[in-house]
């Protein structure tokens, strides 16, 4: 299979996008079409595209959730990238702050998961389509994020209970991203809303203790939920995860990297097309 994407419709698509400039999460969701009906536009866009594509084609829309901000992302801006990566990534905290294993959402990356669950709600009246298949990351900061946007059961949430499922998938490598044990988060995240992948380990397989796992094994990871992803009928799907894991994704469908802030949200429309034997 290969993948691309179809950058016509919103702002980040722009290859001289600046992502602090666009924002977390910018009117819309960035869609350029800032119509009344511009929701319906875009899903008969779609629509027109799956039903025109000749065979062994599909299109998919992706909205890529990044968690809310993470002790271990305080922890960056703290000690700095180059410092973070050779040493601080490595170990669970210093005197000040606790970033591992497993760093969770900082006050701040609570509000910005609250913000990115508003940002839905103010776009549902003008028809903007709800996924219908949720993923997620199983760190803590990811699920937190996804819980706070999509999984309260307020009278006034995001969906409607019977549609509050996600489905958790491996990630790895820094301790801030040695994920906790399984039953640890079957305790904290329980069924039937949260539905771990099947085989999913008691212990984090993909953890190296002294290696940051390399962007190609990130891309063939990306590649590997896509394939999941397209597997599913379903055509508009959430995946909340991490900046470098959605750059994986990007990589694969041919864009380049794109520094999505804590909190943010980056639609693309993915194709795939099937390569024949």
């Amino acid at each position: 299979m290969s993948y691309s994407t179809v950058p016509i419709f919103f702002a980040q698509d722009d290859p001289n996008a600046d992502p602090s400039t666009i924002g977390a999460l910018p009117p819309r969701f960035g869609l350029l079409d800032d119509s009344e009906d511009r929701w319906k536009t875009f899903q008969s866009a779609i629509g027109c595209l799956n039903a025109e594509a000749p065979g062994g084609v599909s299109y998919k829309v992706c909205f890529l959730g990044r968690h809310g901000e993470g002790w271990h992302n305080v922890a960056e801006a703290k000690y700095g990238t180059e410092a973070w990566d050779a040493y601080w990534s490595k170990l669970d905290g210093d005197s000040e702050i606790t970033w591992g294993p497993d760093a969770l959402l900082t006050p701040l990356g609570e509000t910005q998961a609250l913000q990115a669950r508003e940002a839905w709600k103010s776009e549902i009246p003008k028809g903007i389509p709800v996924p219908a298949k949720f993923y997620s990351s199983p760190l803590r900061r990811a699920l937190d994020t996804w819980k706070e946007t999509f999984g309260l059961r307020s009278n006034d949430a995001v969906l409607d209970k019977s549609k509050r499922t996600v489905l958790i998938l491996e990630y790895g490598v820094h301790t801030c991203d040695r994920r906790s044990t399984l039953s640890s988060l079957v305790t904290i995240y329980p069924p039937p809303t949260y539905v771990f992948e099947e085989g999913f380990a008691e212990e984090d397989p993909l953890w190296q203790k002294d290696e940051r796992e390399p962007k190609p094994h990130i891309a063939e990871r990306a590649r590997a939920v896509l394939e999941v992803i397209f597997r599913e009928p379903d055509i508009y799907i959430s995946i909340t995860a991490h900046s470098g894991f959605f750059n994986g994704v990007l990589a694969v469908i041919g864009r380049s990297d794109y520094a999505l802030p804590t909190g943010g949200v980056l639609p693309v429309v993915v194709k795939r097309t099937a390569i024949p034997n």
